[in-house]
């Protein structure tokens, strides 16, 4: 088994769609500060939502540079049952960075509510002006993106050049 990282758009997507949720990681004064966050993705942009006030916001407000790191297929391997070092975990993952841009265009809210929604649904919904006014919209341009595949069998790959060994 090898680590892969994948350099294909259409593979990171593909891994980005089949989770569920994504761990954001922002600055909080010189202290790091991740959470779980439901997710929209679309055109190479994170589509995430908040209430307009906390922790997070005011880090934000402080320093907009954010990470975020999307995990699936996740499965126990090993080599040998008795041999604690030979076990790893199989999984692929995404990792990207931008800076959050907070959107405060109520049609743009409400069509980053419906890419979010999109991620979870395939229902159309519509929302009340409180509801869109009320929500903090971030959007998260990726500027740099990480993707890899560890646990991948040796020869899966073999010969693919959309991957990269890294391990």
């Amino acid at each position: 088994m090898k680590t892969v990282e994948h350099l294909d758009n259409e593979r990171i997507e593909k891994i980005i769609r089949k989770c569920d949720v994504c761990f954001v990681g922002v600055i909080d004064g010189d202290v790091p500060y991740v959470l779980p966050m439901n997710f929209g993705f679309k055109d190479n942009v994170i589509y995430l939502h908040s209430a307009p006030g906390g922790r997070v916001i005011e880090a934000l407000n402080n320093n907009n540079n954010i990470c975020v790191t999307f995990s699936t297929d996740h499965e126990l391997a090993f080599q040998h049952p008795e041999v604690a070092c030979s076990y790893r975990m199989k999984s692929k993952s995404v990792v990207a960075w931008g800076k959050v841009v907070f959107q405060e265009d109520m049609a743009k809210k409400e069509e980053a509510l419906n890419i979010i929604m999109e991620q979870y649904s395939d229902k159309k919904f519509t929302y009340s002006e409180p509801a869109i006014r009320n929500v903090k919209i971030w959007e998260v341009p990726i500027d740099n993106v990480s993707c890899k595949e560890f646990g991948a069998p040796h020869e899966k790959y073999k010969g693919d050049d959309s991957v990269r060994r890294t391990f």
